[in-house]
């Protein structure tokens, strides 16, 4: 037991954890928006990934660091545009529409990249987001090297959270953004326009995952591959439904599947030889899945979710 409370009690397991959940938080937060309003988002996974290539891309030909993150976001936020004709002003299939934009969007970041580095064995790298020390704070011990070390976008996801938990729970924007993904007619009974909420909604929670994507390339590495994202999307996707469609929740589990991924790799490091590494590599997502049965058990979902809008009908 002592090398696991070792481990546990190491202040780089808790800096690599927060690393590890920023994306997370990012896709998880824009795709929580995307379904309080009433919209499931499947083109998440190919909107990261996309967000993840062009945001390098933009900082490999000269932009800062905050501008590619932005061009990301903005590049998501079109994505998220895309889907919004899609679902919302046609009503097609949710699944559909979204799983196409996934697809979509992962073979352009392909196409493109191969335009840009068609023949590099090796792709062409940046300097990323460096670790920001918040003084007074990251020189407490154990505390500050792991959580007061990290780089911007993991504090700016942070508060992301925060602030979104705040709109959606104590503004006039949020209360509309929970009408819309219970009961549209209703909803609009009260002056607001579903289509509109609907629309702004999917567009910022693209604009979030494809931050989350930025992420990858622009602060956890330096380069852009196109299987990077790795699944992440998806981990997004079934963390709305462990929160219950709740901001804080969604941090906290992101932060949670997080815990999983550093515990496992440094378990590795442990038990080298002694368990194959395919064990190591299950233990996440075996646990994920474990929490998630158990918190899908008492979730409530909006009544609207994934139900088309047409104004005058019943």
């Amino acid at each position: 037991m002592t090398p696991l409370l070792d481990i546990v009690a190491s202040a780089g397991l808790w800096a690599a954890i927060l690393r590890i959940a920023t994306p997370l938080i990012f896709g998880t937060l824009g795709a929580l928006l995307c379904e309080r309003a009433g919209v499931l988002n499947l083109g998440i996974e190919g909107i990261m990934t996309f967000g993840a290539m062009i945001g390098w891309l933009a900082v490999y030909h000269g932009a800062d660091l905050w501008t590619g993150l932005l061009i990301a976001a903005v590049a998501g936020a079109i994505f998220g545009l895309l889907h919004s004709a899609l679902t919302v002003t046609l009503g097609l299939s949710q699944h559909v529409a979204g799983l196409g934009v996934t697809l979509f969007a992962s073979s352009f970041s392909y196409y493109v990249f191969r335009l840009i580095v068609p023949t590099a064995g090796t792709p062409p790298t940046i300097v990323p987001f460096q670790p920001i020390s918040i003084p007074g704070l990251s020189t407490l011990p154990f505390i500050g090297p792991a959580f007061f070390t990290q780089t911007a976008p993991t504090y700016l996801a942070v508060l992301v959270a925060l602030l979104l938990a705040y709109i959606i729970f104590r503004t006039p924007v949020g209360l509309a953004i929970r009408m819309t993904g219970e009961n549209p007619h209703a909803a609009e009974a009260q002056g607001i326009n579903p289509m509109r909420v609907r629309y702004g909604a999917v567009i910022v929670g693209s604009a979030l995952m494809g931050m989350g994507g930025a992420f990858l390339t622009l602060s956890a590495f330096n380069s852009f591959f196109p299987t990077m994202v790795q699944g992440r999307g998806w981990i997004c996707i079934a963390l709305v439904v462990f929160s219950s469609w709740r901001p804080g929740r969604a941090l906290f589990g992101a932060l949670l599947f997080a815990f999983f991924d550093a515990f496992q790799l440094r378990l590795q490091t442990v038990l080298n030889g002694v368990v194959p590494y395919q064990i190591f590599l299950m233990i996440p997502y075996i646990l994920s899945i474990v929490a998630l049965a158990v918190m899908a058990r008492r979730a409530r979902v909006p009544q609207a979710l994934m139900q088309p809008y047409r104004r005058g009908e019943r």
